[in-house]
Formats: structure tokens, C-alpha cells, sequence
């Protein structure tokens, strides 16, 4: 890993949107930024010209939006979530587009994106448009699993950096379905006691170790993905882990993450952690 942030670009709004963003996360957090396009092996020379003006444009436009930041470039060809994951091993964070073209054609969160969110190693932000408003607040989802700490610790980061509100949402579900909830209401009552003081014994140590952050703990009997959209309607950015477990059972790429990435608007961090195997 380098101190470097890896944003890639393909000319789409999207791909502006997180050269914006991996811009300002380069400055907040005094890192470098190198800037790639990928696109297929091409014939003609203004295929070729036209990555390279794709690649100017991206430098110019960090320029304008903040001094001091060392930028470089590289024209990539080959496969693109294949090249954007062998980035991903030497970034600090690969931030994308949530939808590209050229380079990325076809791009859609659930595609390109999700393919290198699943597979990349460490945080992969996804980028779909330009904040309009700053919350001063970052948002985590956390159940104590290998990846869940792996996005705790990025998102610990993240909220230092920004000086921002650090939002940690443990949310789980009831374990009987609404119709019979109410004939085991003691019981429920019961398990979401335990689920909470759990929840709470998981997320102390972190309240402890990081005293100058300003950490809010949240524990909704609700759907992680429900919960997390929630808490993203007031967050400038939402950190998951990657896979879960406990209240994220089942959280792979394509449950919890799959939801968030999907439905949440401001950017979406999925981090994997960085001795995780590839797969």
C-alpha cells in the first residue's frame, strides 16, 4: 500500500463526481492522487487521444479545486476490474464512478463496480454525484466481524480527517416475523436487551481509544440495509465492511452492501480488509 488515492476516470458525471471527492480526500488527509483510465487496447488514434484529453481534463479539474496535491497519471489497458483491483493493492482507497462510459462502458453499480467493490483490497469508495450539502458526519456499520473493524478504522479516519460526527449503526432484526411478534413480546423484549448490551460491549473499546472523536452509537431493531439508508440521509459518507456477521449475517457483497451501495446516494465505502484473500 501507498499513500496514494486511486481514483479512475472515463469522461462520465459520475467520474467527475469522484475526482471531486478523491480530490478533497487528498487534501483532508495529506495523501498524493493518482489519476487512471482504463480502456481496451485501441486501433485508432482518437480513441487514444481521447483518454489522454480524458486524463488532462481530470488533472485540470483537481487543480482548480485544490493546491498542493501530487498528481500523476496513467493510461491503462486491459480488462478494467481486473486493472482497477491490481490498483486497489498498492492505493490507500480506489475511489469510483457509480456508473462510466467509455473505459468503463456499461458501468452500473451491480456491475463493474460491484465486481471491484467486491474483490479489491481495501476501501473502495463508490461516487454517484457532487455533495450539495455537508452533514459533518460519517456513518459506519458495525457488528464486531474482521470487516466490520476493517471499515470502524477507516471510517475512525475518515471522521478525524473531516472533523466530523462518527454515526455507528449495529442494527439487527427481530427473530419472529411481525404476526407473531405480539404473543412473544416478553421474549422479544428479552433478546433485543442482550442484542444491545452485545452491541454496546462491541463498540466501547473503540469509544474509548478514540476520545477526541465525537461517537454516536446507534442500535435499531430494524434491517441493516433499512437502518443504514436511514442514517445516510444525513451523513457526507457511509462505511461498510465488505462481508459481516451477527447483525449483518449474511452480509456479503450483494446483501448488506449490495443494499447500501444500490440505495444510498452519498458516497459508500466498502472496505476489505487488506490480508482478506482475494476472491
Amino acid at each position: 500500500m501507498t499513500g496514494q488515492i486511486v481514483v479512475a476516470v472515463d469522461g462520465s458525471a459520475p467520474a467527475a463526481a469522484a475526482v471531486e471527492w478523491a480530490s478533497a480526500d487528498a487534501r483532508r488527509r495529506g495523501l498524493d492522487l493518482r489519476i487512471v483510465h482504463v480502456g481496451e487496447p485501441w486501433p485508432y488514434d482518437e480513441n487514444a487521444e481521447y483518454c489522454r484529453t480524458t486524463l488532462e481534463n481530470a488533472v485540470e479539474r483537481v487543480r482548480a479545486l485544490t493546491d498542493g496535491v501530487k498528481i500523476e497519471t496513467e493510461l491503462l489497458a486491459g480488462n478494467v476490474i481486473e486493472q482497477l483491483i491490481g490498483e486497489s493493492a498498492r492505493a490507500d482507497t480506489l475511489v469510483l464512478g457509480s456508473r462510466g462510459l467509455g473505459g468503463f462502458t456499461g458501468m452500473v453499480v451491480g456491475s463493474i463496480g460491484m465486481g471491484v467493490a467486491g474483490h479489491a483490497s481495501g476501501p473502495v469508495v463508490v461516487v454517484r454525484a457532487p455533495a450539495e450539502v455537508v452533514h459533518g458526519r460519517v456513518v459506519v456499520g458495525y457488528d464486531g466481524s474482521e470487516h466490520s473493524r476493517a471499515a470502524m478504522e477507516y471510517a475512525i479516519e475518515q471522521a478525524r480527517a473531516r472533523h466530523a460526527e462518527l454515526r455507528v449503526v449495529s442494527a439487527w432484526q427481530a427473530p419472529l416475523p411481525a404476526p407473531y411478534a405480539l404473543a412473544y413480546a416478553p421474549l422479544i423484549e428479552q433478546i433485543t436487551e442482550e442484542e444491545n448490551r452485545e452491541a454496546h460491549a462491541r463498540v466501547a473499546p473503540w469509544l474509548e481509544s478514540n476520545p477526541d472523536l465525537v461517537i454516536t452509537h446507534e442500535m435499531p431493531r430494524a434491517h441493516p440495509v433499512a437502518a443504514l439508508i436511514q442514517a445516510a440521509e444525513t451523513a457526507d459518507l457511509v462505511v461498510v465492511g465488505s462481508r459481516g456477521r451477527g447483525g449483518f449475517a449474511s452480509a456479503v457483497l450483494g446483501s448488506v452492501s449490495h443494499g447500501v451501495l444500490h440505495h444510498v446516494t452519498c458516497p459508500v465505502a466498502v472496505v476489505r480488509p487488506r490480508d482478506a484473500q482475494a476472491s
